[in-house]
């Protein structure tokens, strides 16, 4: 039966969700005295009131629309245009303010997804994020975590439901483009794509701050979102419900340097980050079968050799260039990349590099505006070009050795109202799936709303 997004059982958890968010001011009203909503109505300042309210009491209450047009005009595998949409809902409380419990803080969101088609799956056919919101139309619960402070607000540890990708191999200069993900290398080589969006799974993470500017962040993730299975991941755990516990593990380590960040600061400002991860489950030679012989080879057993954990090393950088008077860290214009390996027998992604520029404020008549332009670049692992080459060898048939995928976006985020954003875009894609004959061009719009 084909499943309808916005009926159903499975809305029952967004459903949830949108009730906490709703019966808590009403809470934090009973206990605190506060008018009623009509009384709030009436004298027509009940909304600042109430977020007023709310933010004394240590909540933090968000409701965000993501949607976009986009419409893939030349190459891939198919024209044609898409709508897809995000609706994200988000809970945050500091506890200590709220009911006394020191140090200790509450978060949990969801999505709403919903589209007429992938543009990245279904029309271009290729590995790397063209819109980062793109995910399978579903309702389904992302983080839910408690958070500990310590070592006074130098340290904290969080555990519950947990998503890498907001902490882990991030750039926050990044984040204006639609094909700001978590990275190709990481999405392909860890068992379905890792804890990144739009799936989460359960974990704990530590972090430490040892010195103003620098910290350090150590998680271990169970290391199978979804679990393994046929078919798509985000099917597979089709609400973020699974809560899985007895996969393999997956651990994570970073070290952060940051330097002129602060508003009063007057330098340039600079973020470095150097990662790895390790994963200790088993993993597909990409070009090896169990037998010794070739994968390709007719005369063998077709069963991929396994190859014992996996791992990847990374980095990001953000270099500020110009910083306006009286700007912030974000401010003027800013360059970012990131860069990883992975070893190629066992992965499908080797080498990932992204980089961009970023100006922001650039425009005195429109001070919040943001444009520029971002590259992805993945190469496809030494191992697959060989599997490919083998297959060529052993078919004589003629086929695609695939070599790498590089995307170039070119967009320009216009604030157009203090809660609203919209972002025409341009994207081109080079060797989709490192297939040289399919080539794309990408265009489109992108809407944020916050509420």
């Amino acid at each position: 039966m084909r499943y309808n997004p916005i009926s159903g059982t499975p809305v029952k958890l967004f459903k949830a969700l949108l009730c906490a968010a709703c019966l808590v001011p009403w809470s934090v009203q009973a206990q605190s005295g506060t008018a009623s909503p009509a009384a709030y109505s009436a004298s027509g300042q009940g909304a600042a009131a109430e977020e007023k309210s709310l933010a004394d009491r240590g909540i933090d209450i968000g409701f965000i629309y993501t949607g976009d047009v986009l419409d893939n005009l030349h190459g891939g595998r198919r024209r044609g245009s898409v709508y897809q949409g995000k609706f994200e809902l988000s809970v945050g409380i500091d506890l200590q303010k709220y009911s006394g419990l020191e140090g200790w803080n509450f978060f949990a969101n969801g999505f709403h997804i919903h589209n007429t088609g992938r543009i990245r799956r279904d029309y271009v056919g290729g590995v790397n994020t063209i819109a980062a919101i793109e995910g399978v139309p579903r309702t389904r619960l992302s983080e839910f975590w408690l958070e500990k402070e310590f070592a006074d607000g130098k340290a904290n540890v969080r555990f519950g439901q947990l998503a890498a990708d907001v902490e882990f191999f991030f750039s926050g200069l990044s984040a204006v483009f639609l094909q700001s993900d978590w990275a190709t290398i990481t999405a392909t080589n860890m068992p379905s794509g890792g804890p990144a969006y739009p799936l989460s799974t359960p974990g704990v993470r530590l972090k430490l701050d040892p010195a103003p500017g620098a910290s350090l962040l150590v998680a271990l993730y169970n290391g199978d979102p979804a679990g393994a299975g046929i078919g798509d991941e985000q099917v597979r755990n089709r609400h973020g419900l699974d809560f899985r516990t007895s996969d393999s593990r997956l651990l994570m380590g970073e070290a952060q340097f940051r330097t002129n960040q602060g508003r009063d600061a007057t330098g340039l400002a600079r973020t470095l980050k150097v990662g790895v991860w390790s994963h200790r489950g088993t993993f597909n030679d990409q070009r090896y079968a169990d037998d010794g012989r070739l994968l390709s080879d007719p005369a063998g057993s077709g069963t991929a050799a396994q190859r014992r954990h996996n791992q990847g090393i990374y980095a990001v950088v953000e270099q500020q260039v110009h910083r306006p008077v009286g700007g912030d860290a974000e401010s003027g214009i800013s360059l970012f990349s990131r860069v990883s390996s992975s070893p190629s027998d066992r992965n499908l992604i080797s080498l990932f590099v992204d980089a961009g520029i970023v100006f922001a404020g650039m425009i005195d008549a429109r001070p919040n505006d943001k444009f520029g332009a971002s590259l992805a670049y993945a190469r496809f692992s030494d191992r697959v070009r060989a599997f490919d080459r083998d297959q060529i060898a052993f078919t004589g048939t003629p086929g695609v050795v695939r070599d790498y995928e590089a995307n170039l976006e070119v967009s320009y985020a216009a604030q157009v109202t203090s809660a609203g954003t919209v972002q025409p875009v341009v994207t081109w894609v080079r060797h989709p799936s490192g297939d040289a004959s399919r080539n794309a061009l990408v265009a489109g719009v992108r809407t944020i709303w916050r509420f």
